[in-house]
Protein backbone atom coordinates (compact mmCIF):
# COMPACT_ATOMS: atom_id res chain seq x y z
CA UNK A 1 0.00 0.00 0.00
CA UNK A 2 1.42 3.43 -0.73
CA UNK A 3 1.52 6.12 1.99
CA UNK A 4 0.00 8.99 1.12
CA UNK A 5 1.17 11.07 3.51
CA UNK A 6 4.60 11.19 1.40
CA UNK A 7 5.41 12.76 -1.71
CA UNK A 8 6.03 11.39 -4.81
CA UNK A 9 9.28 11.97 -4.86
CA UNK A 10 9.79 10.16 -1.91
CA UNK A 11 8.20 7.34 -1.81
CA UNK A 12 10.80 5.69 -2.82
CA UNK A 13 14.28 6.91 -0.84
CA UNK A 14 16.84 8.00 -2.07
CA UNK A 15 20.17 5.80 -2.44
CA UNK A 16 22.49 5.51 -0.30
CA UNK A 17 25.25 8.26 -0.63
CA UNK A 18 28.10 5.52 -1.76
CA UNK A 19 25.70 3.75 -4.19
CA UNK A 20 24.29 6.58 -5.72
CA UNK A 21 28.29 7.89 -6.32
CA UNK A 22 28.78 5.00 -8.00
CA UNK A 23 25.23 5.18 -10.34
CA UNK A 24 26.65 8.91 -10.73
CA UNK A 25 30.12 8.04 -11.84
CA UNK A 26 29.18 5.37 -13.64
CA UNK A 27 26.51 7.70 -15.64
CA UNK A 28 29.37 9.92 -16.70
CA UNK A 29 31.69 7.16 -17.86
CA UNK A 30 28.89 6.65 -20.72
CA UNK A 31 27.50 9.97 -21.07
CA UNK A 32 29.02 13.53 -22.69
CA UNK A 33 27.16 16.69 -22.93
CA UNK A 34 27.39 18.96 -25.86
CA UNK A 35 29.03 21.48 -23.90
CA UNK A 36 31.75 19.26 -23.16
CA UNK A 37 31.97 17.62 -26.75
CA UNK A 38 31.74 21.48 -28.79
CA UNK A 39 34.59 22.74 -25.71
CA UNK A 40 36.87 19.90 -26.42
CA UNK A 41 36.52 20.30 -30.04
CA UNK A 42 37.29 23.79 -30.33
CA UNK A 43 40.18 23.80 -28.39
CA UNK A 44 42.34 22.91 -31.26
CA UNK A 45 44.20 20.20 -31.76
CA UNK A 46 42.69 16.53 -30.78
CA UNK A 47 40.33 16.22 -28.83
CA UNK A 48 40.98 12.65 -28.05
CA UNK A 49 37.98 11.01 -28.97
CA UNK A 50 36.04 11.04 -32.48
CA UNK A 51 32.51 12.01 -32.76
CA UNK A 52 29.99 9.91 -34.82
CA UNK A 53 26.51 10.97 -36.07
CA UNK A 54 24.83 7.25 -36.44
CA UNK A 55 21.99 8.99 -38.81
CA UNK A 56 20.86 8.33 -42.47
CA UNK A 57 22.23 10.02 -45.22
CA UNK A 58 19.24 12.33 -45.61
CA UNK A 59 19.78 13.32 -42.02
CA UNK A 60 23.19 13.97 -42.14
CA UNK A 61 22.54 16.00 -44.93
CA UNK A 62 20.11 17.93 -43.24
CA UNK A 63 22.39 18.70 -40.67
CA UNK A 64 25.53 17.53 -38.52
CA UNK A 65 28.25 18.44 -36.20
CA UNK A 66 31.50 19.08 -37.84
CA UNK A 67 34.29 17.02 -38.01
CA UNK A 68 32.18 13.86 -37.18
CA UNK A 69 32.01 10.26 -38.95
CA UNK A 70 29.51 9.50 -40.79
CA UNK A 71 28.30 6.18 -40.06
CA UNK A 72 24.64 5.15 -40.10
CA UNK A 73 24.14 2.04 -37.54
CA UNK A 74 22.78 -0.43 -39.96
CA UNK A 75 26.65 0.00 -41.35
CA UNK A 76 28.68 -0.57 -38.12
CA UNK A 77 29.02 -4.06 -38.11
CA UNK A 78 30.63 -3.64 -41.66
CA UNK A 79 32.57 -0.50 -41.78
CA UNK A 80 33.64 1.03 -37.96
CA UNK A 81 36.95 -1.38 -38.05
CA UNK A 82 37.36 0.18 -41.03
CA UNK A 83 36.60 4.17 -40.49
CA UNK A 84 37.50 3.88 -36.33
CA UNK A 85 41.08 3.50 -34.79
CA UNK A 86 39.97 1.02 -31.07
CA UNK A 87 42.69 3.29 -29.72
CA UNK A 88 40.31 5.98 -29.78
CA UNK A 89 37.19 6.83 -27.50
CA UNK A 90 33.72 7.43 -29.48
CA UNK A 91 30.82 9.70 -29.05
CA UNK A 92 27.77 8.57 -30.81
CA UNK A 93 25.03 11.04 -31.30
CA UNK A 94 21.43 10.87 -33.81
CA UNK A 95 18.92 13.27 -33.49
CA UNK A 96 18.12 13.94 -29.56
CA UNK A 97 16.86 12.87 -26.08
CA UNK A 98 13.67 11.54 -28.34
CA UNK A 99 15.90 8.99 -29.93
CA UNK A 100 17.84 5.91 -29.32
CA UNK A 101 19.83 5.48 -32.50
CA UNK A 102 22.99 6.94 -30.43
CA UNK A 103 22.31 4.36 -27.82
CA UNK A 104 22.16 1.23 -30.77
CA UNK A 105 24.90 3.04 -32.55
CA UNK A 106 27.03 3.37 -28.83
CA UNK A 107 25.85 -0.90 -28.18
CA UNK A 108 26.91 -1.92 -31.75
CA UNK A 109 30.45 0.09 -31.35
CA UNK A 110 30.90 -1.46 -27.70
CA UNK A 111 30.40 -5.21 -28.94
CA UNK A 112 32.99 -4.55 -31.33
CA UNK A 113 35.17 -3.81 -28.53
CA UNK A 114 35.62 0.32 -29.04
CA UNK A 115 35.43 2.50 -25.92
CA UNK A 116 32.44 4.47 -26.34
CA UNK A 117 29.96 7.37 -24.93
CA UNK A 118 26.77 8.48 -25.87
CA UNK A 119 26.15 12.49 -26.54
CA UNK A 120 23.04 13.71 -24.51
CA UNK A 121 21.05 15.63 -26.55
CA UNK A 122 22.29 14.45 -29.66
CA UNK A 123 22.22 16.80 -32.63
CA UNK A 124 18.84 18.66 -31.77
CA UNK A 125 20.37 20.00 -28.69
CA UNK A 126 23.79 20.81 -30.32
CA UNK A 127 21.58 23.23 -33.09
CA UNK A 128 19.56 24.25 -30.21
CA UNK A 129 22.60 25.91 -27.98
CA UNK A 130 23.26 28.03 -31.04
CA UNK A 131 26.42 25.72 -32.19
CA UNK A 132 27.54 25.68 -35.76
CA UNK A 133 26.56 22.56 -38.12
CA UNK A 134 27.16 21.53 -41.50
CA UNK A 135 24.23 20.88 -43.96
CA UNK A 136 24.55 19.95 -47.71
CA UNK A 137 24.46 23.47 -48.40
CA UNK A 138 27.48 24.20 -45.67
CA UNK A 139 27.70 25.97 -42.51
CA UNK A 140 24.14 26.85 -40.72
CA UNK A 141 23.29 28.13 -36.99
CA UNK A 142 20.35 29.03 -35.30
CA UNK A 143 19.82 31.35 -32.56
CA UNK A 144 20.59 29.50 -29.53
CA UNK A 145 17.45 28.77 -27.56
CA UNK A 146 17.05 30.15 -24.30
CA UNK A 147 15.29 27.28 -22.59
CA UNK A 148 18.80 24.97 -23.22
CA UNK A 149 21.65 27.36 -23.85
CA UNK A 150 22.95 29.33 -20.62
CA UNK A 151 22.68 33.10 -21.06
CA UNK A 152 26.12 33.52 -19.84
CA UNK A 153 27.76 30.98 -22.81
CA UNK A 154 28.57 28.55 -20.19
CA UNK A 155 26.14 27.01 -17.27
CA UNK A 156 29.12 26.75 -14.80
CA UNK A 157 28.53 23.27 -14.16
Amino acid sequence: MIDDTVNPVLRVAPADPAVAAAYFRASLAFHADVSDVAAALAAGGDPGFVLVDSRSTESWDQGHIPGAVHLPTALIPEQAERLLDKAVPVVTYCWGPGCNGATRAALALAELGFRVKELLGGFEYWAREGLAYGTWRGEARRDPDPLTAPAAGECGC
